[in-house]
Formats: C-alpha cells, structure tokens, sequence
C-alpha cells in the first residue's frame, strides 16, 4: 500500500501556487477529494483558536474554535454544488498529542456541518508503516494528488504535486481501504476527547514548537 509513492517524481509548489492550483482542479468536475492527514503536530499561526490554545488558554482555544462555522459552511456548500464529495480520515497516535486534541474540536465543528471525517488508530496501520508513515496528501479526484510539505518550524510551506494517473489511483485505493478501517468522528471524539484533561499551557508550547 502506497508503495510507489516513494520513488515517483513530482513538481514543488510554494504555498500561493498550490492554493492557487488546488482551487483551479477543484472546480473543474473532479468528482471526489480525499484527504489523509498523519502527522500529530501542526502550526497554524493565524488562527485565533491554534493561538490561543498555542498560548495555554484552552478554555479560549475551545470558545473559538467555532469562528470558522460561516466559512466551512460555505466551503461544504460549493462542494455541493460542484458536486465533490469530500472525504477526510484522521490518523491518531496514542497517547493523543496535545495538538490533536485541540484540533479534533475544531474539526467537530466541520462534521456537524457535515462535513465527512473518520479516525483511524495509528496503531491499526504499523504493518504498512514499517518503512515510512503512510503520506499526508489532498487527492483530488483522479486528476491530481498533493503532499502537503512543511517548514522546520512546522508551518505550512506548500507541496509536492503528483500527476501521474497509475499513482494517484493506487494513493486512491490505499486510502480507501484504511478509510474503511477508520471509525466515526463522534464515536472516537465521546470515548477518547472528551475525557481528556486539558493539555497544561508548557506542555502545548512543548508538543507543537518545530514538529511540523
């Protein structure tokens, strides 16, 4: 499973030109978007709730995490009218990152939305990772695939775009046999996230500075 990945050639975007690309295929009847997200310690310098929570004040983190309901909205709404089916899976390290603790907050907001978002338990695919963890990539329906890419720091610096139509449909099935294997956003979020103790202020500083 995504074993060509590896060795297959692609270009470098920065991050205005892979935005500006995403949102040129996006809307240009690819049918489906697939996410696959495995890394356990993102930056998102910017966003008042990463800020907050960033800065050790949870109670404020989990008070913003809402202030993009509007624009998730509207994001689901053009899928809609496009007709691209979004599919998002999660996969989650034991014990969870302080990270993606938070971060399972704010992406409750996008499944009650509706927004389509299953976890998978990092533990369930060490078979397959055994070499490398499994890519983090956006696949837009079989036209064109994204590996997200980042700087030392952890922040977002763009990404490497993959053409090549045998690779994006094996990225494809691989990422539709582990999304078969994950499970429901809110099944996991009521066991594993809401009992969880808020992450102390030096242990969200510690989790997050230079990891992705």
């Amino acid at each position: 499973m995504f074993d060509s990945f590896p060795s297959n050639s692609s270009e470098r975007l920065d991050r205005p030109r892979y935005h500006a690309d995403l949102g040129r295929f996006y809307s240009s009847g690819i049918g489906f978007l697939n996410k696959l997200e495995r890394g356990q310690h993102f930056q998102e310098r910017g966003f008042p709730s990463w800020e907050a929570f960033a800065d050790g004040d949870w109670e404020r983190a989990l008070s913003l995490a809402e202030e993009r309901r509007e624009e998730y909205a509207q994001e689901l709404r053009k899928a809609s009218r496009l007709g691209v089916a979004h599919r998002r899976l999660r996969v989650v390290e034991f014990p969870i990152t302080p990270y993606v603790q938070w971060e399972l907050f704010v992406l409750r907001v996008r499944v009650t939305l509706g927004d389509d978002i299953r976890i998978l338990d990092a533990h369930d695919i060490s078979n397959i990772e055994r070499a490398r963890p499994v890519p983090e990539v956006v696949i837009l329906g079989d036209v064109v695939m994204y590996e997200v890419v980042y700087d030392e720091d952890g922040n977002a610096a763009g990404a490497n775009r993959y053409t090549d139509r045998s690779l994006i449909r094996e990225t494809n099935a691989g990422f539709d046999t582990l999304y078969q294997r994950g499970e429901g956003f809110h099944d996991f979020f009521d066991r594993e996230i809401v009992t969880l103790t808020p992450p102390h202020a030096s242990g969200a500083s510690t989790g997050l500075r230079g990891s992705r």
